[in-house]
């Protein structure tokens, strides 16, 4: 792990842990911890900052998360990387995956989460598909932990650039 995150000033330290999970509470909680000695340490933290989190920080999380397949302008690099497999996606796919996403976010409340490195544009059709059948507290399980994959990915990226 490189040292320049553990003496990067907070401010400096917490915008780039919100670029891997957009929770403001959950960033500040992370940084505080510095410095750490490596990864695992450093990743000790994370999981235990997200058990501390309320549903208002994981909303705003949420809300700071790109819709599958809808991706420029704003969206994060890391989610353009991340999402490098549905972007290629023939037309129809892809609409048929903004339609998945209007029907999920009626439905649950916040965009649809999925690991989606290395995954292909029907596969996550699939697993979007599949997941509308699930109540919605199942799925606010299974979001936290595709967030939680998803922000994990994040850091051990950052962490080994």
């Amino acid at each position: 792990m490189s040292n320049e995150f553990n003496v990067l000033p907070s401010e400096a330290a917490e915008r780039r842990l919100l670029a891997c999970f957009a929770s403001a509470r959950w960033a500040r909680q992370v940084a505080a911890g510095r410095p750490y000695a490596d990864l695992l340490a450093l990743l000790d933290s994370a999981e235990r900052a997200w058990a501390d989190l309320a549903p208002s920080d994981w909303d705003e999380a949420l809300r700071g998360h790109p819709r599958i397949g809808e991706l420029g302008g704003s969206s994060p690099a890391a989610s353009e990387s991340e999402q490098q497999g549905v972007r290629g996606a023939n037309p129809d796919v892809l609409e048929q995956l903004a339609e998945g996403n209007r029907l999920y976010e009626a439905r649950f409340g916040h965009v649809f989460l999925i690991a989606a490195a290395g995954k292909g544009p029907d596969e996550v059709l699939a697993a979007l598909r599949r997941r509308m059948d699930n109540n919605p507290g199942t799925e606010g399980q299974v979001a936290a932990a595709e967030h939680r994959k998803i922000a994990r990915m994040r850091l051990e990226r950052m962490m080994s650039g």
